[in-house]
C-alpha cells in the first residue's frame, strides 16, 4: 500500500487567485488590537467575497475568514498494527494442547520465578555501593551480571523459546554504536539483555516495576518521559555521550516507541538518529501458526499464559548490515530515520505506517469508554502530528469530546450530537461547521475528519488574531472580563432569538474557573481545546470589517 511521506503535505496548495497576508508584529501591546484587526481584513474581506458572488464552494466555508481553503481528510487506512491475531484460544487443537501443557505450565512458572529472583539477587550484589552511575559499570561488576544474563537466557527457556534462530552477527561496538530494533513483545528486551547486555533507552514508569526496574537499572538505562520536551533533549543527549564513549556499551532503542503485532513497522521517533553515529538495524520475527506472540492490544497475563501452555514458541533475530549516515544527512535525523526504517521494513516484509504511540493512546482511550470498535479511532498520529503539531495528550482530549458524541458503532456521529456537546443552536453557521467537517458530504463525521478539522483550524495562521478580536468584542467596557450580558450580545448576532439557558450554556464552555464571568484566560482555553467555535465569532467579525473598511489599509501579495 502506498503510504505518504510524513513531510508531505495533507492540504492542497493554495489556488493562485487567492491573497496572502503580510503580518506585521509589534511589541505595543496597546497597538495590538488594530494591529490584528488590520491582519485579518483581507480574509474577511475575501471570505464576503465569496459568499457574494456564490463560487466553487458547495456549502460556505466558516473558516474562510481565517485564511481556510477547506479541509482534506486523508481516506482511513486498513492496516492495524496493534492486533493480536490471536487474543482467544480458538479451535480444538489448541484447547487440548494449552489442557496437555499445563503441568509443564507449572514447571515453566517454577523456573520463570526462580531465575527472576536469582537474576535480582545477583543484580543487588553487582549494585551494592556502586555510586558513580555517570560512568561505565566497572568490569568487576559487569561479570557478576553475567549471572543475571544466564537467568535471562532461562527465562526465554521457561517461556517457550528453547532455541533461538539467528542471522547474522552483531557489529563491534566501535563501528556501531547504536542498534535499533522493532519491538513486538516483552521477549526482545529479554533477548538482547542476554545477548548484548546494551544500555537501552525506556520510559521512566520503568523503573518502578519490581525486579524488572532493579535489573534494567544495571544496564545503565537512559529514561526518557515521552511526553517531556526537556526529559527528551536530556535523553537524546545522553544518547550522544555514551555512543562517542567506547568504553560504554552500545545504546539499543526501541525506535517505535511502543510494541506492534510485528505485520507492520510504525513511525520512528528520531533520538537514535540525531547523533549522526552508525547504526545497526536489528529485525525480530515471531513465526507461527496458532498463536500470535505479539504484545499488541492484549493483556500481559493472557499472553504469558498462552506463552508457558506452547509447545515451542519460535523467535528469529536478524541483524542487519550497519548503516552509515551519509555526510550531507548527519543533521537530517528524519532522512536517517527514514532510510533505516526502509530498510527494516525491506528485511521484514512489511510496509511502514504512520501510526504512533499516540494512536496506541487513542485505542485504549476509547476500550477504556467501552466503544464497541476502539480500533476505528486511530487517526496515524505521525502525521497529524507533523502537520499540526499537536500532541498525542492533545488528540486524547480531542477524543474525549468526541466520544462525548456518542458515535455508532461505526463510530460515526450525527448533526445533532455535534450541537449538543459543543453548545450550538441549530442554525445555518452551526450546520455550515458541521459540514466543513462532513467532507464525504454523508450527513455524519468520523473522529479523524474531527480531530484534523479541528488541527486545521487552530493552525490557521490568522487563528491567534481571531482569538485577540473575538475577546475584544465579548469585552465591551475593557475590564479584561466577559460577563453574561455581553456575551448575550455578542451571540445574538450568530443565534437569533437565543435563550437566557442557551447562553448560559455556551458561557459555562467557556468559563473554565466556574466564577460567573470569562476572563481572557478562560477564553482562550476553550478556543484552544475547541478551536471549531471561534466560527461562532465570525459574523460579528465580519460586521465590523465592513463598517470600518473604508479606514483600513492592507498589504497583499496575489
Amino acid at each position: 500500500m502506498a503510504e505518504r511521506n510524513l513531510t508531505s503535505p495533507l492540504l492542497s496548495p493554495r489556488s493562485s487567485y487567492q491573497p496572502q497576508t503580510v503580518l506585521t508584529v509589534q511589541d505595543d501591546q496597546h497597538s495590538e488590537p488594530s494591529i490584528q484587526q488590520s491582519s485579518l481584513q483581507t480574509a474577511i474581506s475575501h471570505q464576503s467575497h465569496n459568499q457574494s458572488q456564490n463560487v466553487h464552494f458547495s456549502s460556505p466555508n466558516p473558516y474562510d475568514f481565517l485564511g481556510s481553503d477547506g479541509l482534506s481528510v486523508p481516506a482511513p487506512t486498513t492496516a492495524d498494527p496493534f492486533r493480536n491475531g490471536t487474543p482467544y484460544v480458538s479451535g480444538v487443537y489448541e484447547v487440548i494442547k494449552i489442557v496437555l501443557c499445563l503441568p509443564i505450565a507449572l514447571v515453566r512458572l517454577v523456573l520463570f520465578a526462580s531465575s527472576l529472583a536469582v537474576g535480582y539477587i545477583a543484580t543487588r550484589i553487582a549494585l551494592a555501593g556502586w555510586k558513580d552511575k555517570q560512568n561505565p559499570m566497572p568490569k568487576c561488576r559487569s561479570r557478576l551480571m553475567w549471572v543475571t544474563r544466564v537467568c535471562a537466557r532461562f527465562i526465554l527457556f521457561s517461556f517457550g523459546y528453547q532455541w533461538i534462530r539467528r542471522k547474522g552477527k552483531p557489529a563491534p561496538r566501535e563501528i556501531a554504536p547504536i542498534a535499533v530494533s522493532n519491538h513486538v513483545s516483552y521477549i526482545e528486551p529479554i533477548f538482547y539483555f542476554y545477548e548484548l547486555f546494551p544500555t537501552i533507552v525506556a520510559s521512566e514508569s520503568h523503573d518502578s516495576i519490581p525486579f524488572v526496574g532493579t535489573i534494567i537499572r544495571a544496564m545503565q538505562v537512559i529514561y526518557v518521559n515521552r511526553f517531556s520536551p526537556t526529559s527528551r533533549k536530556t535523553a537524546v543527549n545522553e544518547i550522544k555521550r555514551r555512543a562517542l564513549c567506547h568504553t560504554f556499551p552500545r545504546v539499543l532503542l526501541f525506535p517505535e516507541g511502543t510494541t506492534t503485532n510485528g505485520k507492520f513497522l510504525i513511525s520512528f521517533q528520531l533520538g537514535a538518529f540525531i547523533a549522526g553515529h552508525p547504526i545497526q538495524p536489528v529485525v525480530v520475527r515471531y513465526p507461527h501458526v496458532h498463536f500470535d506472540q505479539s504484545w499488541g492490544f492484549i493483556s500481559l497475563a493472557k499472553l504469558m499464559f498462552r506463552m508457558f501452555t506452547q509447545f515451542h514458541n519460535f523467535i528469529e533475530v536478524e541483524y542487519l548490515p550497519v548503516i552509515m549516515p551519509s555526510d550531507n544527512l548527519k543533521q537530517n535525523a528524519v532522512r536517517f530515520a527514514e532510510r533505516t526504517g526502509q530498510v527494516m521494513a525491506s528485511a521484514l516484509n512489511v510496509v511502514q505506517t504512520s501510526h504512533s504511540y499516540g494512536d496506541l493512546m487513542l485505542l485504549m482511550k476509547a476500550a477504556q469508554l467501552q466503544q464497541e470498535n476502539p480500533w476505528n479511532y486511530m487517526v496515524e498520529m505521525a502525521k497529524i502530528e507533523s502537520l499540526y503539531h499537536i500532541s498525542s495528550l492533545e488528540a486524547v482530549d480531542f477524543l474525549d469530546k468526541f466520544l462525548s458524541m456518542n458515535p455508532d458503532p461505526s463510530g460515526c456521529v450525527k448533526l445533532l450530537d455535534f450541537l449538543r456537546v459543543l453548545q450550538l443552536k441549530p442554525c445555518t453557521l452551526a450546520e455550515e461547521i458541521f459540514g466543513f467537517l462532513d467532507v464525504e458530504k454523508n450527513g455524519s463525521i468520523t473522529f479523524k475528519q474531527f480531530l484534523f478539522g479541528s488541527a486545521h483550524v487552530l493552525n490557521q495562521p490568522l487563528f491567534r488574531q481571531a482569538c485577540e478580536l473575538a475577546f475584544a468584542e465579548c469585552d465591551a467596557d475593557g475590564d479584561n472580563y466577559c460577563t453574561m450580558n455581553e456575551f448575550a450580545d455578542i451571540l445574538s448576532r450568530t443565534f437569533p432569538d437565543l435563550k437566557d439557558n442557551e447562553v448560559e450554556g455556551m458561557l459555562n464552555q467557556f468559563d473554565s474557573d466556574n466564577d460567573g464571568r470569562i476572563s481572557r484566560d478562560d477564553f482562550f482555553y476553550c478556543l484552544r481545546k475547541n478551536p471549531l467555535l471561534i466560527a461562532v465569532f465570525s459574523p460579528r467579525l465580519v460586521h465590523k470589517n465592513l463598517s470600518k473598511a473604508r479606514d483600513k489599509m492592507v498589504e497583499e501579495i496575489v
